[in-house]
């Protein structure tokens, strides 16, 4: 009897160490997939600039027809996407852009204000990498009480771009 209880106990603690030993190859491939999804993403700088005209007004920046955040006066919010083809606009549905994203890529989208008959209209324009990191750095992070898409949507620092 003693000798069938030392051997469950036994086998007990063979099968817990076997167990604790395949756990951390389980997190390994789950964070290779996590660093795999993050690899095929690319970031989108969205930003406005801090301007007299237009400063009581937030457009909505939306992307694929998903609203992503209303954008303030002199602010910037950060957009991770999935690689592949998407539609950036503002309230003025004249005017978007098509983007093929790239993975690992940083884009860079600015928010300006189009005058309109009685009130003033979001218009997105896509700029340069160099000309957008450079005016970026001047502006603050979007208040988080104004992203609509909290799933894509980030505030990032100025200084980590």
């Amino acid at each position: 009897m003693k000798l069938r209880l030392v051997c469950a106990i036994a086998c007990a603690a063979f099968l817990c160490t076997l167990a604790s030993a395949q756990q951390p190859a389980a997190n390994t491939a789950e964070g290779s997939s996590v660093s795999q999804s993050k690899d095929s993403e690319a970031t989108v700088y969205i930003y406005r600039y801090k301007q007299f005209v237009g400063k009581a007004l937030s457009p909505s920046v939306y992307c694929d027809e998903n609203e992503l955040a209303r954008m303030e006066n002199g602010r910037f919010f950060v957009v991770t996407l999935p690689a592949g083809k998407h539609v950036f606009r503002s309230n003025d549905k004249q005017a978007g852009i098509d983007v093929d994203l790239t993975a690992g890529e940083k884009y860079y989208v600015r928010v300006e204000i189009a005058t309109g008959f009685m009130k003033g209209h979001g218009r997105v324009v896509s700029v340069a990498p160099d000309q957008g990191a450079y005016e970026i750095k001047t502006l603050k992070p979007l208040d988080s009480d104004k992203v609509k898409d909290t799933q894509h949507v980030t505030l990032a620092s100025a200084a980590a771009n």
